[in-house]
């Protein structure tokens, strides 16, 4: 895991310029649409659904908006038909990477997948070459300034949490899939607000990246991030704090 709270919070930092990017929304109802064809339109009964409609509503998305990619997932609406598909490779520094993407072209997501590797210093790998070395789980995090460290251990295990963890002043809590939301609950019902809240991949080891090799990866992260079929993007590099502030800078963020 180490690492994933600094990346976390640089993505989530990122999200308003995004926005005005229109990416947010558009991976937002690709989301919705396939959450939708594929678990049905009953939140409480889609948890992948119910998680897009949060998102959606955290973006401040159009009740139009989400209503219309609802409908696209159902049929109820024409539309182009998305493909989940999924990507794996290697970053400067040998770092792992996942790559989840929604398309109505695979070969030219493929394509700009493999350019965006080959030029940011890594390589697109078979299927499967690094997928063993993350798991899905829930992640939450929130800053340590919120609460004590002993309540937080308290509601977060007594709720189902695997782990608690705290590193550079922030709290990070894995679950497993089916407790995340148990979890989620608990805490929010203390009026406490996350820095993140999401279903992620997390690595089971991690590679630690430096200087020029560090600031190649992040930014080869970001660049598939801004792909307009990009979904997510997960790396298992270790990259510390000042790194990311050059990186940060150079990026003029």
């Amino acid at each position: 895991m180490s690492g994933h709270s600094k990346w976390s919070s640089i993505k989530h930092k990122k999200a308003a310029t995004d926005a005005k990017r229109g990416k947010v929304f558009s991976t937002i109802v690709s989301e919705i649409v396939v959450a939708a064809r594929t678990g049905g339109v009953d939140p409480d009964a889609n948890p992948r659904l119910r998680m897009a409609l949060a998102k959606a509503k955290e973006a401040n998305m159009p009740a139009d908006n989400i209503k219309r990619a609802i409908q696209r997932g159902t049929g109820e609406l024409p539309g182009t038909i998305l493909e989940e598909v999924a990507y794996e490779g290697y970053g400067p520094g040998g770092v792992a990477i996942l790559v989840e993407a929604v398309t109505d072209n695979k070969n030219r997501t493929s394509s700009n997948v493999r350019h965006l590797f080959n030029k940011g210093g890594g390589n697109l790998g078979e299927a499967g070459c690094v997928g063993w070395m993350f798991r899905k789980r829930g992640y939450l995090s929130l800053k340590e300034e919120a609460i004590a460290e002993d309540e937080i251990f308290e509601i977060a295990l007594e709720a189902g949490a695997e782990d608690v963890k705290t590193e550079e002043g922030v709290y990070e809590i894995t679950t497993s899939v089916p407790d995340f939301e148990n979890v989620k609950q608990a805490i929010e019902g203390r009026g406490l607000a996350f820095e993140v809240a999401e279903i992620t991949m997390l690595p089971t080891t991690s590679v630690k990246l430096t200087g020029k090799e560090a600031r190649q990866a992040l930014r080869l992260v970001e660049n598939l991030e801004e792909d307009d079929d990009v979904q997510q993007v997960y790396a298992n590099f270790d990259i510390s704090s000042e790194d990311i502030k050059k990186w940060e800078a150079e990026s003029g963020e």
